[in-house]
């Protein structure tokens, strides 16, 4: 459909012209994820990792975006998004692009099956593939480690239908009983075991490797599970559920923690929002719809594997064979300290330090608390967790500092969505270390990246903070494109410490010197940074705007950026995400142009870059530009004042605006054209080109 650009001389947020839909705008996000998938540059298993990632992206998606417009839409208080769609509009807008993108999905799975096959890792789907030794293996692999984990679950009016736990994978089975002369059909339920690996690796043909799924082997044995039952009919299907947490933090602030417990083991249990079966389920497609209690636009058939999330084991096999199917990751260039940990705080006193990860080291960070957690000069130790990893060091270095008698504080983020058990047990194991864990403030996320290190130097007390645009997650640090400032610089830890202050305290956030915070400041300040822009261009001095951020749907920066534009301010947008802006409408954002860039790497970093006049201005942040951001959230924007660290920032700024392999460009229509080298020109790929950098 062919947009149609109204000229307009005033900008009004009520007018939906302007804006793109925010979740619409999600489903075009995870498209140019799935494009990835489909990239014949990419190495195979690569590809195969793309397609994973689209189904966990589109599963969360559903989880708690598409589930949140469902309760509006439930509770009757339809609502109107930006661009003027109501909640069952846009409810039925994502069925029908959903649709389009699970077909897509698994045309993709179809070809990449074919080409791993052609790499001799044949995934059987088909049990006439399988040789005789092959199905007594799998018969004895049947009776040893699955038989028994299995429950058969009758569906009748004495047993009611089970309630499916979200995203596991299931079988539904329609049988006849051999001895019902009215020959009456049964239904049955039979849950394919989550603790056993999704698929059996069967002994190698020669060069090739073969695996058969879990849910083949149990439907090759169904007579066992039902003995005397004739199987007439076996599709697998999947339920996703409303898994969004909503407590009330202020009835429940004095027990956060147990409230939480309860409220995850809620989440397996919400309600149906989803629901896939196999093409061709038929009755059974029917049955399910019926019992769930959903309506036709929450079901998707499919043709393939469902659980689309277990084929990253196929990732995993770590052979020579099958190194030629993934990117070569370059090995991240060491810390700036060189080989001793004593030289951490005396080279952040000389400069400011500035991290590009992962072409640069997370492990400076683990480093800089590994050297604090034992350095007698160092008093105290303050931190924000809002995601780390599963075997951090960063939870180990912490817990010795207390043990070592030095003041320890961590703000645990217990609201990180779907890290919320992880976090409850890294509290617990900090509290136990003698930590004091604070878990946060009530009606706020704390999603700063803040790490405050004093240390009694010479009689003196000095500062030494980290901030940063990424968690502090070493796993996923090794994928995600994050920048880190570490810095002893006073006005900025001075900031930093005032603000662990007016978390840990509840006081009021006072305007500090260097760093701008949400969600008082952040916002009010971005809005004066752009008009600040629009000042200078009405004056004919350089004005321009730079944005890399992973979503933009604050209307209120978005009016601003195109008000700028209309003042002539030009504006670039690296925007990985979600988008509502709207570029190329006639004498409001002709000087705005919007990217994505979709790579190797899962670019996180959020930069803000203004011309100033010709004294450029560059700010990194935890936040994007998002109501939540703004309002809802504890974030941090802070400035780079070192002038090498400026030059870096924008080395990688311009390699990402001259990228002509990875990057898309948003049109006036919604639509995403990607780029490529001109014919006869070099190709740039920022995140390879980056290494180099």
């Amino acid at each position: 459909m062919t947009l149609k650009l109204v000229n307009m001389s005033t900008i009004d947020l009520s007018n939906p012209e302007i804006f793109f839909d925010r979740e619409l705008s999600w489903v075009d996000f995870n498209f140019r994820v799935l494009e990835e998938a489909q990239s014949e540059t990419n190495p195979i298993l690569e590809r195969l990792k793309f397609l994973c990632i689209t189904e966990s992206n589109l599963d969360e998606f559903f989880m708690v975006r598409v589930a949140g417009l469902l309760n509006i839409q439930s509770s009757g208080a339809e609502e109107r998004s930006l661009n003027g769609l109501s909640t069952t509009e846009i409810i039925m807008s994502l069925s029908k692009k959903v649709s389009d993108f699970v077909f897509a999905q698994y045309k993709t799975l179809t070809e990449l099956i074919k080409l791993l096959k052609l790499e001799n890792i044949n995934i059987i789907q088909n049990p006439d593939e399988l040789s005789q030794d092959e199905i007594k293996i799998i018969k004895e692999y049947y009776k040893k480690d699955v038989s028994s984990i299995l429950t058969p679950l009758a569906i009748d009016t004495s047993h009611p239908f089970p309630h499916i736990l979200n995203r596991t994978l299931n079988l539904a089975i329609i049988l006849n009983s051999n001895d019902d002369k009215n020959k009456n059909d049964l239904f049955a339920i039979v849950q394919v075991p989550s603790v056993l690996p999704r698929f059996l690796k069967l002994p190698d043909q020669g060069e090739e490797k073969r695996f058969f799924p879990l849910e083949e082997i149990i439907k090759l044995h169904l007579s066992d599970l039902f003995y005397g039952m004739k199987v007439r009919e076996i599709h697998p299907f999947r339920i996703i559920r409303d898994a969004d947490i909503a407590i009330n933090e202020e009835e429940n602030a004095s027990d956060l923690i147990s409230v939480m417990k309860t409220e995850l083991k809620n989440r397996m249990w919400g309600d149906a929002i989803r629901l896939d079966v196999m093409t061709g389920s038929g009755r059974i497609r029917e049955l399910l719809k019926g019992l769930l209690g959903i309506e036709e636009h929450q079901l998707y058939e499919v043709d393939g594997l469902l659980n689309l999330g277990d084929l990253m084991y196929f990732y995993g096999i770590e052979k020579a064979s099958t190194s030629h199917l993934k990117f070569t990751f370059p090995t991240a260039k060491p810390g700036f300290y060189g080989k001793s940990l004593d030289n951490i705080f005396q080279n952040i006193r000389k400069s400011d330090k500035l991290l590009h990860h992962p072409y640069e080291s997370f492990k400076s960070i683990e480093d800089m608390l590994k050297k604090a957690s034992g350095d007698s000069k160092v008093l105290a130790i303050k931190m924000t967790l809002y995601r780390t990893s599963g075997d951090s060091p960063i939870i180990q270095y912490l817990s010795e500092a207390a043990e070592n008698g030095k003041q320890v504080t961590v703000l645990v983020e217990l609201k990180a969505r779907f890290d919320e058990e992880r976090n409850i047990r890294w509290a617990k194991k900090l509290e136990d270390s003698g930590v004091h864990v604070v878990y946060g403030i009530v009606g706020l996320k704390i999603h700063c990246k803040m790490l405050l290190i004093v240390r009694k130097e010479d009689d003196i007390l000095n500062r030494y903070a980290h901030l940063g645009t990424g968690n502090y997650n070493s796993t996923t640090a090794r994928f995600y494109t994050d920048l880190s400032l570490f810095t002893n610089n006073i006005e900025i830890t001075e900031d930093v410490a005032l603000l662990f202050n007016v978390i840990t305290s509840n006081a009021k956030m006072p305007k500090m010197n260097k760093i701008f915070a949400a969600p008082v400041y952040l916002k009010e300040t971005f809005l004066e940074l752009i008009n600040e822009e629009i000042n200078f261009a009405k004056k004919g001095k350089p004005s321009s705007i730079m944005f890399k951020m992973n979503s933009l749907v604050d209307p209120d920066v978005i009016i601003a950026l195109y008000k700028a534009s209309q003042a002539g301010v030009q504006i670039d947008l690296i925007i990985r995400g979600i988008c509502c802006l709207k570029p190329g409408i006639p004498g409001i954002s002709e000087n705005i142009n919007v990217r994505s860039i979709i790579g190797r790497y899962l670019e996180h970093s959020r930069i803000y870059y203004f011309s100033n006049g010709g004294s450029p201005k560059y700010f990194l942040a935890s936040a994007d530009c998002m109501p939540r951001n703004f309002l809802r959230r504890i974030e941090v924007m802070f400035p780079i004042l070192d002038d090498k660290n400026k030059d870096k920032i924008q080395k990688i700024i311009n390699l990402q605006l001259n990228d002509n392999t990875s990057a898309r460009v948003l049109q006036a229509d919604g639509s995403y054209i990607r780029l490529y080298p001109p014919k006869g020109k070099q190709a740039i790929n920022a995140q390879v080109d980056m290494v180099n950098l």
